[in-house]
């Protein structure tokens, strides 16, 4: 009993000395989705990988390539979840800054200018990247159709009275060009990132803008609605004449990663065939206040 009795003693004395569960704080997990926050202060020493499909956020930004594993069209299970995905040849990533508009920490200002390093061809994308410099920093772009080393371009966000005589590769807000710019790496909310008008050899045209917002012409011809606000690139994307390349043999589709699909006839069903279909309504992105709130 002696025992007994010193031994539980000796345990609630150890529960008394040790500190409570609830006292001990857990570090919050860091939220950094890349489309709004390219460079996050998130630094790693593990070895960068893009198996995990959040790889994005939980790396430094880096302007070096990054190793990639292909999936052959299989998901997280093993199972093909794509069709038509299988082999090529081995690429890296390049991280690429959608946010022209990205201030260095400590520097908020209206305008600021960089300067072309070299244009490239980028094996994850059909159009050309651009590495530029300014500010004690450099970054990937999208490239325009007449960029080339040594360019300096502008970004700003500054909507003046009259409309800027901007030249191919500078950023503003669509307020601040004329109508009937061609513009690329369209936003769809002030601040998100370009997210249209990407793909090589595309462009939009600014067809009018109305109390305060701005109506696009994309190049599948549907007009959407954004905010004025929103930044858009002048020019065109560069690699014009993708869509024109002759691939000339079987094996460079596999040199891309295009696995041919299985050699069986099929039956032609009613998407076979030449439709002509009405454009669809325009696509807005601004919330204007109804009838019934401005009374």
């Amino acid at each position: 009993m002696a025992v007994h009795s010193l031994i539980r003693s000796f345990g609630a004395l150890l529960l008394s000395s040790s500190p409570r569960v609830s006292q001990i704080t857990v570090p919050p997990k860091p939220n950094c989705p890349w489309q709004f926050h390219a460079y996050c202060n998130i630094s790693t020493s593990a070895v960068l990988s893009t198996s995990n499909p959040m790889w994005k956020c939980q790396i430094k930004y880096t302007t070096r390539p990054i190793g990639m594993k292909k999936t052959g069209g299989r998901d997280h299970t093993g199972r093909i979840s794509v069709h038509g995905i299988g082999g090529g040849h081995k690429q890296r990533y390049r991280m690429i800054d959608f946010r022209r508009m990205h201030y260095q920490e400590g520097k908020e200002q209206d305008s600021f200018e960089e300067k072309v390093m070299q244009v490239r061809y980028d094996p994850c994308r059909s159009a050309d990247i651009a590495l530029v410099a300014g500010e004690n920093r450099k970054r990937w772009i999208i490239a325009t159709e007449n960029m080339k080393a040594g360019d300096i371009i502008k970004t700003s966000t500054q909507i003046g009275r009259m409309a800027v005589l901007a030249k191919e590769g500078d950023a503003y807000p669509l307020g601040a060009l004329p109508v009937g710019t061609l513009i690329n790496n369209l936003e769809s909310h002030p601040g998100k990132g370009a997210q249209y008008i990407r793909a090589a050899g595309t462009c939009g045209i600014l067809l009018r803008k109305v109390n305060g917002t701005a109506i696009i012409q994309l190049p599948s011809k549907r007009q959407m609605e954004v905010l004025e606000t929103c930044i858009a690139t002048v020019g065109r994307v560069s690699n014009v004449e993708h869509n024109r390349r002759i691939i000339g043999k079987a094996g460079r589709n596999r040199w891309l990663g295009k696995r041919p699909q299985s050699g069986l006839w099929h039956r032609k069903g009613g998407w076979a065939g030449r439709k002509i279909k009405p454009l669809p309504p325009m696509k807005s992105y601004v919330n204007l206040p109804t009838a019934a709130t401005r009374v």
